[in-house]
C-alpha cells in the first residue's frame, strides 16, 4: 500500500522535478536559469557572434495577440542581452496566460542562461490591456569550447502562450474533483 501511494506521489513530481532537472542541465532545449554571479564575472567572446530569432506562438484556444517586438538581435558569448514581446488582450474579460518556450537547436539550450523572463508565470491581462515582457539573457562562453556548436550561428528563442483556466487544475489523487460553481 506504502508502495503505491510512493508511486503515485512520484508520477505528479516528475513534472516539477523534470523542469529543474532540465533548467539546472540544459537538457532537451530548454535555457538554463542565469545566475547573476557569473555574469558579473564573464568576459564577451567578440569573434563570434551569434543571431538570437525570437518567435511567439499561441495555443488556438488563447485570445492574446502576442508577438516579439524584434526579429532578432546579434549577442557574443559572454554578453547579456535584453529583448521585450508584447502581450495584448483584444477582449472585454481578463484572461490569465502561461507560457512555456523551447530553444532550436536544442543543443544549444545548456548555454542559453535567462536571467529575467516570464515563462511558467501566469500574466493576467485585463480587458484591453497590453504589456512588454522582457527576457534578459546571455550565451555562456562555455559555448565556444563545445565542438558541437562550431556551426551554430543562430538561435531561435520560441514562446507558446496558452490560457490558463481554474477548471484545468489537476485534482490530487484520491480526493474528489471540486466543483466550481459560475459567479
Amino acid at each position: 500500500m506504502a508502495g503505491g501511494i510512493f508511486m503515485i506521489g512520484a508520477a505528479y513530481a516528475m513534472v516539477p522535478l523534470y523542469r529543474i532537472l532540465c533548467q539546472a542541465t540544459g537538457v532537451g532545449g530548454t535555457a538554463i536559469a542565469g545566475k547573476t554571479e557569473k555574469v558579473e564575472m564573464m568576459k564577451p567572446v567578440r569573434d563570434r557572434p551569434i543571431v538570437i530569432r525570437f518567435s511567439a506562438e499561441k495555443y488556438a484556444s488563447m485570445q492574446w495577440n502576442f508577438k516579439p517586438q524584434q526579429t532578432e538581435v546579434r549577442v557574443v558569448p559572454g554578453e547579456t542581452a535584453l529583448a521585450f514581446y508584447k502581450a495584448m488582450n483584444p477582449t472585454d474579460k481578463p484572461i490569465i496566460g502561461i507560457s512555456t518556450y523551447s530553444i532550436e537547436p536544442w543543443e544549444a539550450g545548456q548555454y542559453f542562461n535567462k536571467i529575467q523572463c516570464f515563462c511558467f508565470e501566469e500574466q493576467r491581462l485585463n480587458p484591453k490591456e497590453e504589456v512588454d515582457m522582457p527576457v534578459f539573457f546571455f550565451i555562456d562562453p562555455e559555448f565556444m569550447e563545445d565542438p558541437f556548436m562550431d556551426k551554430v550561428d543562430e538561435i531561435m528563442l520560441s514562446y507558446t502562450f496558452f490560457e490558463a483556466k481554474d477548471s484545468d487544475k489537476l485534482p490530487y489523487p484520491g480526493f474528489p474533483t471540486p466543483k466550481v460553481e459560475a459567479m
